[in-house]
């Protein structure tokens, strides 16, 4: 499922990342590569207050960068790409705490997730937890008995 992300708003929930920081639309864009692409998934991030003449990302490990210049507002253009996605809509989730953008979301049929709980979910992917320290062991005797063979035979002795 395409998601549709509303890049301020989710940067404001998430620990790591401040909308201080001058580069916190590039930090954001990486973390959502990473993440995106362990899946094969597909996202449109959509940015406040671009600077004129500034380009969007192109694609890569399936997110698009928009950075929508004033007086436009990312809110609208989400809208927008909701509306050009007519019926298709309801295949995508919109990523939104603003209750303007879930609710256009909403009525287009898509599904909504909080920035808050699109926080966690990023976070928990990325968490030390979240990555096994080693690999699991043989998951029977009879698998074990086979790497014992493998390795004790010399080479040629098959």
């Amino acid at each position: 499922m395409p998601y549709l992300i509303d890049g301020h708003n989710l940067i404001g929930k998430m620990a790591g990342i401040s909308l201080e920081d001058p580069d916190d639309e590039a930090k954001l864009v990486h973390v959502l590569r990473a993440y995106f692409a362990r899946g094969a998934m597909k996202a449109t991030v959509y940015f406040d207050r671009g600077l004129p003449g500034r380009q969007d990302t192109p694609t890569v490990a399936g997110v698009t960068a928009h950075f929508i210049t004033p007086p436009a507002t990312a809110d609208a253009a989400i809208g927008g790409h909701l509306v050009r996605l007519g019926r298709q809509a309801r295949n995508w989730t919109v990523v939104s705490s603003d209750a303007a953008v879930a609710q256009a979301a909403r009525r287009s049929g898509a599904r909504v997730i909080s920035s808050e709980a699109f926080a966690r979910q990023l976070a928990g992917a990325f968490s030390p937890a979240s990555v096994p320290e080693k690999p699991e062991g043989p998951t029977s005797a009879a698998e074990l008995e086979d790497w014992e063979k493998l390795f004790r035979t010399p080479p040629g002795a098959d």
